[in-house]
């Protein structure tokens, strides 16, 4: 019996098509850095090895190449992150914490050091608040007395809230932290090892449903 065309085409191409593919294309084709992507929504060898690499560098599982609402979501979440909004200073390091999109990214004197990335900020009544701070506390792992958790890669900028990476699956979206800002393991060792006591840490916009 001859298979139908759409499965034999998936099979070909490595992974399955997402309901979200054409978007994902795009996003991906605008983001760079992950393989040439062909923006038709029609799966191929090339697009799922770009969308399996987008996949394994934001920690989004299963890392299979399906164009899914997690990749779709955090795909444009990044597109839309524009650097220039952080309004960073001219000279030294600034973190720069993008609320609504909940990405962050590093800029250095005043251009952009590294790609935004996705974070997770504090959920309903655990606000992160926008505003301007400085790093004043740094742990390679800090114990939280409230929450009894150790948290990797601590980077304290504003009474209990830092930088840490997650204790957690970073893409639930019905998660949030306490008010830190949490990372991804990748993520977490660069601003760890890019941060020093004194540096800036401008957050902005607000998380939606915060």
């Amino acid at each position: 019996m001859t298979q139908p065309a759409t499965v034999v085409k998936a099979a070909a191409a490595g992974c399955a098509t997402g309901k979200y593919q054409k978007q994902v294309e795009w996003w991906l084709h605008k983001l760079g850095g992950f393989g040439k992507t062909t923006v038709d929504g029609k799966q191929s060898a090339a697009d799922c090895a770009a969308i399996k690499k987008f996949q394994k560098r934001y920690g989004i599982q299963p890392a299979q190449g399906l164009a899914g609402p997690t990749t779709y979501d955090v795909a444009g979440r990044l597109g839309r992150s524009n650097v220039a909004a952080c309004k960073a200073k001219k000279s030294g390091i600034t973190f720069c914490v993008n609320l609504t999109e909940q990405t962050a990214w590093i800029m250095k004197n005043g251009k952009r050091y590294t790609n935004p990335t996705v974070v997770r900020t504090g959920m309903k009544n655990y606000r992160t608040p926008a505003g301007t701070y400085k790093i004043n506390k740094r742990a390679i792992k800090e114990w939280s007395d409230p929450y009894e958790v150790w948290l990797p890669y601590w980077q304290r900028f504003k009474g209990g809230m830092g930088f840490h990476q997650t204790t957690t699956y970073i893409h639930d979206k019905w998660r949030g932290s306490h008010g830190c800002v949490n990372l991804l393991p990748q993520d977490a060792k660069t601003y760890w090892s890019t941060g020093k006591i004194g540096m800036t840490v401008k957050t902005f916009g607000r998380r939606p449903g915060t």
